[in-house]
């Protein structure tokens, strides 16, 4: 795990991330953020590269801690629960770490990023996975398809409805209609 110095170098990097986006995400600049010099920072993460890996790390730990604090272990709870922590995952964080900001700018960062891409796959993977093996035991005949559908629907929820996003004020009843769609499709579990 991170040190408390290197955590606290990696939620200046969130921050930065949310609040200036992708863009802005240099080790220059982080250094500047977390209030060090450049060599500073590097001595904690040497490289571009190493500090991505980190980042994106951490990001998963924190958002596998939050579940399990907050839902239970991935493996044990049911697909409206899963679904509804990835629709609320933004709700009560101050901090930046789940807000729809960040995951707007890691998405975009996907795109340049080839690192950043195959990191947020993983952790895409795993919630992924999970959810096809839900699927399997219900007996749906595509499990993969329809678990890709659902992180879409999900992912797309925030895009469309999510802070700062022309249909904002819809958000509570986008919410509601997956969660009946969920409930309509796989019933009480």
């Amino acid at each position: 795990m991170a040190t408390d110095r290197k955590t606290e170098i990696l939620r200046a990097a969130i921050e930065l991330i949310a609040d200036e986006g992708y863009g802005s995400l240099s080790m220059r600049a982080l250094a500047r953020a977390s209030g060090m010099k450049l060599g500073a920072l590097q001595y904690h993460f040497r490289t571009w590269d190493a500090l991505l890996v980190a980042l994106v790390a951490y990001i998963e730990s924190e958002i596998i801690s939050a579940f399990e604090s907050g839902v239970g272990e991935l493996d044990q709870v049911d697909i409206r629960d899963m679904v509804e922590f990835m629709l609320d995952e933004h709700v009560g964080t101050s901090d930046g770490l789940f807000s729809d900001r960040l995951w707007a700018q890691l998405w975009a960062m996907e795109q340049v990023e080839p690192l950043v891409s195959d990191l947020l796959e993983e952790v895409y993977a795993k919630f992924l996975g999970q959810l096809e093996a839900k699927l399997v035991l219900r007996g749906v005949s595509q499990p993969r398809a329809e678990a890709l559908t659902l992180l879409s629907l999900i992912e797309g929820e925030s895009l469309f409805a999510g802070s700062g996003r022309r249909w904002e004020q819809d958000r509570p009843a986008v919410r509601q209609s997956i969660l009946e769609l969920v409930d309509e499709r796989y019933g009480a579990q």
